[in-house]
């Protein structure tokens, strides 16, 4: 099954400007989230370290983000593994938000300019498994990495929210809750539901 053609626009490259994909509207979605959020928080709360979530800040979740992301980014232009573990820390956009701007601004345009051939294409995915460094090799595809990518920065959006408050920053509703939790929301006419 071609993954290219579910959402989107559906015709596969028109030029219509939509994403010929459900799965790189839903990058594209949250990427614009982070930006949004870079934007909007203020140094402080940016560059603040979280009393309650063991060190983090917004800005560290951020980078954590992007590393996700980035490493898809790489293997599609470069090859190799998707490698998720082997990342540098402690880098410019973690303190400096127009560093973390450029950075989502490089994967949307990448993101935003995958089709459905390199979403389809098999990938192998590096993965460590315990702290001892131990490692495995998976099969996968760029399409489910992509859709993983966006899964797993959902919850550090959550993250990021929180952390965020801390600093009495209010992001708006729909940032870090699964679009599944939404949807049923919708469903059930509006309920509370936070899983």
């Amino acid at each position: 099954m071609s993954l290219g053609r579910i959402g989107g626009c559906g015709c596969g490259g028109c030029g219509c400007g939509k994403p010929d994909s459900a799965v790189v509207a839903a990058a594209l979605e949250l990427l614009g989230q982070c930006e949004g959020i870079v934007r909007q928080v203020p140094d402080r709360a940016y560059t603040g370290v979280s009393a309650g979530l063991d060190g983090g800040s917004v800005g560290k979740h951020v980078r954590h983000t992007m590393d996700h992301y980035a490493a898809i980014v790489r293997t599609l232009s470069e090859g190799g593994a998707v490698d998720y573990d082997h990342r540098e820390r402690d880098v410019p956009m973690e303190r400096d938000r127009v560093a973390a701007l450029a950075s989502i601004d490089a994967v949307k345009r990448s993101v935003r300019s995958m089709r459905a051939s390199d979403l389809d294409r098999g990938v192998t995915i590096r993965v460590m498994t315990d702290a001892a460094g131990t490692e495995a090799l998976l099969a996968s595809s760029l399409g489910r990495e992509v859709a993983f990518a966006t899964h797993h920065a959902v919850h550090h959006l959550a993250m990021i929210k929180s952390i965020a408050r801390e600093f009495g920053f209010t992001l708006a509703e729909g940032v870090g809750r699964a679009p599944s939790t939404l949807n049923h929301e919708q469903a059930a006419g509006g309920g509370a539901s936070r899983a």
